[in-house]
């Protein structure tokens, strides 16, 4: 009952001073708020990545000129001096990776797409191998991909993502109709399965036509990026991924002892790395979270000590009528604690809403944990108990003689 009575008259102060609760709660709103937004953005970035990523499988990895996580300037001048790949060493580990499931090459830039007056610009433009759109798990909403025959002999066909359809071609069956990339003339054969966006970017505003075709165009001289699926994972994609080196190291001359003369990255070691960075980030952004919270804290407490002071003669009365000092204690202390509860409460509110606002404007992912949610409540609890903690016990201490006697 002591218990009720002390979150009653807790509710009760917060509730007779408003604009005084919304300024003490403030720090501890925008504390948590700033938690749990970073938490549900972090997850969400992280699902996405590993998602996508898995999403070619688990068990795909690739060879390339430069690797995909480039750290600075030096790398990337070390990197960009090694010898491309070419569509020759493609085709050598297609024959010769026994243990590779599947393999495929990809080149790929960025260019223009006009089809009867409309035209579409930055479109990703893919040179692929046939067997690129399984690598990708993409599947077909409509049409069929091109065949190897037409990839031998640079067939100007297309399979297109869904903003070419909306945006480029006419209302109707988008089957058998004429496109032209950078001025080049195509027929389109095929349409991939929306794939939607993802940090504002769309990902179905792409063109992907034959490799071989794509060279003709834009030149063989750019490296083509290599992929492998080893149809598992563990031993059998280490396996895999060391016969496609093998290969690649003697075709390349690589000497004995020397490291690759070009970059093997697996699907998990890229999403390692990112979640090594996200984490970095988010300490960071816990530390200044963290600032938010210690302010909160600090004012909660301040205002506290008003409340001790205001409350004097009620303190003075139910000393006299044998409240122990413990009661005293308990009751301030579960005032403090309410008080940053509901600013807790606020706060995660406020960040999930922020975190989803944030989603439905850019397409920035989030995903919701429930353990950041607790995490945030017990915080906002926690500080609000400390801070309180002083107030309580000048209150607890307060003789009730000279409290009665400061009301006369």
């Amino acid at each position: 009952m002591e218990l009720r009575e002390a979150f009653k008259i807790a509710l009760q102060s917060l509730w007779a001073n408003k604009m005084r609760s919304i300024l003490t709660l403030l720090g501890v709103v925008i504390g948590v708020s700033s938690v749990i937004m970073i938490v549900t953005m972090i997850n969400g970035a992280n699902k996405y990545v590993a998602t996508k990523v898995y999403g070619y499988g688990a068990d795909v990895f690739t060879a390339s000129q430069m690797p995909n996580v480039i750290l600075s300037g030096a790398d990337y001048l070390k990197f960009s001096k090694r010898k491309i790949l070419k569509l020759s060493d493609y085709e050598a580990v297609k024959q010769q990776c026994t243990a590779c499931k599947l393999v495929g090459a990809e080149m790929n830039q960025t260019g223009n797409v006009v089809s009867n007056h409309q035209s579409a610009t930055g479109v990703n433009i893919n040179g692929w191998t046939p067997d690129m759109l399984a690598m990708y798990n993409y599947n077909l909403a409509m049409g069929r991909m091109f065949t190897q025959a037409e990839a031998q002999h640079d067939a100007h066909v297309a399979v297109i993502g869904y903003d070419i359809v909306d945006n480029v071609l006419s209302k109707g069956n988008p089957l058998g109709k004429e496109i032209r990339v950078d001025g080049i003339p195509f027929t389109v054969i095929g349409v991939v399965e929306r794939q939607g966006k993802t940090l504002g970017q769309s990902q179905d505003n792409f063109v992907s036509m034959p490799i071989g075709t794509y060279q003709a165009i834009y030149g063989a001289n750019k490296s083509i990026t290599i992929y492998g699926k080893a149809g598992g994972v563990g031993d059998r994609l280490e396996y895999a991924a060391d016969q496609m080196r093998a290969i690649l190291r003697a075709r390349r001359h690589d000497a004995p002892g020397q490291p690759d003369s070009f970059s093997l990255d697996t699907n998990q070691s890229f999403v390692g790395l990112f979640k090594s960075f996200s984490q970095s980030f988010f300490g960071v952004a816990i530390g200044i979270s963290t600032i938010s919270l210690v302010i909160g804290g600090i004012v909660i407490m301040n205002i506290m000590l008003v409340s001790v002071t205001e409350r004097t003669r009620e303190i003075g009365v139910r000393k006299a009528l044998g409240a122990r000092r413990s009661d005293l204690m308990l009751q301030f202390l579960i005032e403090s604690g309410t008080m940053a509860l509901v600013g807790g409460m606020i706060g995660v509110a406020g960040g999930i809403f922020i975190a989803k606002l944030i989603t439905f404007i850019i397409g920035f992912p989030t995903e919701i944990a429930l353990w950041s949610v607790l995490a945030g409540l017990f915080l906002a609890t926690a500080v609000g108990i400390f801070f309180g903690v002083y107030p309580a016990r000048k209150a607890a201490m307060l003789d009730p003689i000279v409290a009665l006697r400061s009301e006369l």
